[in-house]
């Protein structure tokens, strides 16, 4: 008999009993790519839930989860946690020891796993100031701390296999299978409780929007699993099949897709413009005929449009692009890639034309934590993909445009609420609607475009409405800028402080023959690099209005980064904490 698929867990057994993988799981062990098959996962899994069981964990405990990076040990036991009725709190491992004691003590954790030293010195800071955490178990080897092959050696003896069983059959789709803390730009994590249905409606609904060989397609997975958009990719994965390869790490993402050679990933749009910014640097380095031909493919890379809308004579030079320059593209991400999906934050139509030239296709689509996450995404075939907008919805997710421009979302991906918070759930709850907190619009064509950020939107001193995304998004195609945050509600102007980009500015200066010292002090105060970035931010303001366009800027001479918490996990500005830490520079442009 077919295994129906109703709860997370399903997606294993589905899996075992559809392809049964050789590779299910592939993680690099001391330099080797080390395979899990679906079998041994699933055989894993109940050794950790037997084992689990004997230490005293019962349905509805909360078991925190914490890892540096994506790997098989984590997805074992997020499947031995949820088949046993518990909870999963994936935890980002970058925050700061205040958000894992907030956490660990609002979801009241009993038990918290992570993978290696420096995560194990957090959490350990602050286990006695969590009453109900009996004990922190590592992935790898630490001093000190408990190893997880302690529970698997519990789980070896298979005595109480029969009420794993009972306890997996009790199980219901409507049951709490997780709550993700929500990282944020502003203010104190709120935990987002989703049910089985939830998220296995969403993979369900947004399995036929990818263009994936069942049985076939190779993945690399390397975005955070802790963020609902990686995880429930996982268990679309599961269920289609596919083999996931886990990246080493975000440095070493370049070598790991040459070795692997996939067939799709999952991205953010920082990483996509990282990937660009690196191919233009190289191209910038050339000369003579081999330099022209390059930006000549760039230029015709950036006017494509999809379903040969430009017509063949575009095409015929798309298509002689795509021999001279874009095959090398390709080659330096694989050769293999034909599809990245882009969520989390605002992708820049430039990178979506581009590399959908260079014959790899960026799906951009829209959702929150709260949705499980995805609303809407675009796809390719059928016409469903539009430079520009988000995608259209997916099944059984209907979207309603407020009076005020906020996109509402109704489906069964909406989750249950906010942990412990009936009067935040209240608040973004109408009837069946959630209220996301962002603007957008439907076009005549059923697509979502995102026009802003709700609370993010604020108004000058003259009464005038600035969407600071939509100007942070421009800015940031320029080469000159790595971060950018637009200020000034209750101003009489738009302003905006920014975080250099630090390699190409020195890559630039040194072409120029300008000294800019040694220190990013001394370059963020060169007068011929204020000079320059006048200049690029008075080019990138003629595609706005006067009343909202930047007036007024300044530098700072640190990067911003997810370990100094100026970015989210997904690489977004933290509006407040960015604010309060550049107050100085605040108070300079409007003194």
């Amino acid at each position: 008999m077919s295994t129906e698929i109703t709860r997370l867990f399903d997606f294993a057994y589905y899996q075992l009993e559809k392809f049964n993988l050789k590779k299910a799981f592939v993680s690099k062990t001391s330099g080797e790519w080390v395979a899990t098959s679906s079998k041994e996962f699933i055989e894993k899994a109940n050794t950790i839930s037997r084992g689990l069981l004997k230490l005293g964990v019962k349905p509805n405990d909360k078991i925190a989860v914490i890892s540096s990076t994506n790997r098989t040990e984590w997805n074992i036991l997020d499947i031995a946690i949820l088949q046993i009725g518990a909870q999963n709190v994936p935890i980002y491992p970058t925050i700061g020891m205040n958000d894992y004691k907030y956490i660990f003590n609002h979801s009241e954790v009993t038990y918290c796993f992570l993978s290696d030293e420096v995560l194990f010195k957090k959490a350990n800071t602050i286990k006695d100031e969590v009453p109900t955490l009996n004990e922190i178990y590592s992935f790898e080897n630490i001093d000190g701390c408990k190893n997880w092959k302690e529970v698997f050696q519990l789980g070896e003896d298979t005595s109480n296999q029969e009420e794993v069983e009972k306890l997996k059959d009790a199980v219901k789709p409507n049951d709490l299978a997780t709550i993700i803390y929500t990282s944020g730009t502003t203010g104190i994590p709120k935990g987002v409780m989703l049910t089985h249905n939830n998220v296995v409606s969403n993979v369900l609904a947004s399995y036929s929007r990818l263009p994936l060989v069942e049985g076939k397609s190779k993945v690399i997975s390397f975005l955070p699993v802790c963020h609902v958009f990686e995880r429930m990719l996982h268990y679309l994965y599961l269920h289609g099949g596919l083999t996931i390869y886990f990246a080493e790490s975000i440095e070493k993402i370049s070598d790991n897709l040459k070795e692997i050679k996939p067939n799709f990933m999952s991205v953010v749009p920082r990483l996509l413009e990282k990937i660009y910014d690196s191919i233009i640097a190289k191209g910038a380095e050339l000369t003579g005929v081999k330099k022209s031909l390059f930006f000549w493919a760039v230029e015709i890379g950036l006017a494509y449009e999809p379903y040969g809308a430009n017509g063949w004579w575009y095409e015929k030079k798309l298509a002689l692009a795509n021999k001279l320059i874009f095959s090398k593209w390709r080659a330096a991400l694989g050769g293999e890639l034909q599809t990245m999906v882009s969520g989390s934050a605002a992708l820049q139509p430039r990178l979506t034309r581009v590399f959908a030239a260079a014959g790899m296709q960026v799906m951009e689509g829209y959702g929150l934590t709260e949705t499980s996450p995805v609303a809407t995404v675009n796809m390719y075939k059928d016409k469903h993909f539009k430079i520009g907008a988000v995608g259209k919805p997916i099944d059984n997710v209907t979207l309603k445009i407020a009076e005020d421009g906020e996109i509402l979302i109704k489906g069964p991906n909406v989750m249950l609420g906010y942990y412990k918070d009936p009067v935040k759930t209240a608040e973004v709850m109408t009837g069946a609607y959630f209220h996301s907190g962002d603007k957008g619009e439907i076009d005549k064509d059923g697509f979502l475009i995102i026009t802003g950020r709700k609370k993010e939107i604020f108004k000058t001193s003259g009464g005038k409405y600035i969407s600071p995304a939509l100007l942070e998004n421009e800015m940031k195609q320029s080469r000159f800028i790595e971060q950018i945050l637009v200020i000034g509600e209750g101003q009489k102007m738009a302003a905006a402080i920014i975080q250099p980009n630090f390699t190409f500015v020195k890559e630039w200066a040194t072409r120029h023959e300008i000294n800019i010292g040694n220190s990013h002090e001394e370059l963020i105060n060169c007068k011929e690099v204020m000079e320059r970035m006048e200049q690029e931010i008075e080019h990138r303001n003629k595609n706005f209005g006067h009343w909202e366009t930047i007036k007024r800027f300044e530098l700072t001479q640190e990067e911003w980064t997810v370990d100094n918490d100026l970015l989210t996990p997904t690489f977004k500005p933290k509006r407040n904490v960015i604010l309060k830490k550049y107050k100085h520079l605040y108070d300079k442009i409007y003194s």
